[in-house]
């Protein structure tokens, strides 16, 4: 078999994996879905904690009508923007410093591993005390608990260069500045990728968290409204509008990651 041959057979594969690997997902949702409505229906669920699926999606289409989704979708994601590039772009200056400096690093240890495992709901007090109930506590929030999983990487990534590469640098005469932009950066890349698809995640976790709890605009505060006014359906359009908004959120992330990936020539970490 030839060499093109077999790159047409690879090629066709993993056309064939692609289908599944949507369709199996999409498919197990939709027998959960239907066997939650069964259950309801028949009374063995409470349709006061689990409204029907058809009532939630009902009342999905009714909020899709109206502008408080879009009002409350576009707060959620503005604060969760502001709040995953911040954790990155600090995460990342922090990360190539604390990589490259490593007295430094020794010293703030002890630190980064005390702040690193606190959960930012715990938080939520002294944010409310100090920075009051605005977007600035969801905002200040999300950087804390996304900070952790970039800078992380990012002092990894900075150190995983191999040392014959950063030898042939020196003996080419780069400066520290083209060490650091030509070799350790490009190395950094996929430490990032990881870094950047858990900061996506988490930062979106931890608006919506906030604004369910701190009572701020945007998705938390209507499914706590509806959850306060007596409308399950409302509340689980909420939820699963949170839910949408991740699994989009995520894909663009991974779309935009591999056409860097691709963009460098560097092979994606799995």
């Amino acid at each position: 078999m030839t060499t093109t041959a077999i790159a047409v057979a690879t090629r066709g594969t993993r056309a064939m994996r692609v289908p599944g690997r949507i369709l199996l997902p999409i498919g197990f949702i939709l027998i959960v879905l239907v066997l939650q409505e069964l259950l309801t229906r028949g009374g063995i669920l409470p349709a006061g904690y689990f409204p029907p699926v058809s009532a939630t999606l009902a009342a999905l289409a009714a909020e899709l009508t109206g502008s408080t989704l879009y009002g409350a979708l576009f707060s959620t994601l503005t604060t969760w923007l502001m709040a995953l590039v911040t954790a990155l772009v600090l995460g990342t200056v922090c990360g190539v410093i604390l990589g490259l400096v490593v007295p430094l690093e020794a010293l703030l240890r002890p630190a980064i591993e005390f702040l690193r495992p606190v959960p930012s709901v715990a938080l939520i007090p002294l944010v409310v005390l100090t920075l009051g109930t605005g977007s600035e506590g969801a905002l200040f929030l999300a950087v804390f608990a996304a900070f952790w999983q970039v800078l992380i990487p990012a002092i990894a990534g900075v150190r995983a260069v191999h040392p014959t590469a950063l030898d042939t640098a020196r003996s080419y005469s780069f400066t520290a500045w083209q060490r650091v932009r030509w070799i350790r950066l490009p190395a950094m890349l996929p430490h990032l990728a990881t870094a950047t698809r858990l900061a996506t995640s988490t930062s979106l976790i931890l608006v919506v968290t906030a604004e369910i709890i701190i009572q701020m605009p945007g998705i938390g505060s209507e499914i706590t409204m509806s959850r306060t006014t007596g409308n399950p359906p409302r509340m689980y359009a909420y939820i699963m509008l949170s839910g949408v908004a991740g699994i989009v959120l995520n894909t663009v992330v991974r779309r935009v990651e591999k056409r860097l990936f691709a963009t460098h020539g560097l092979q994606e970490e799995r």
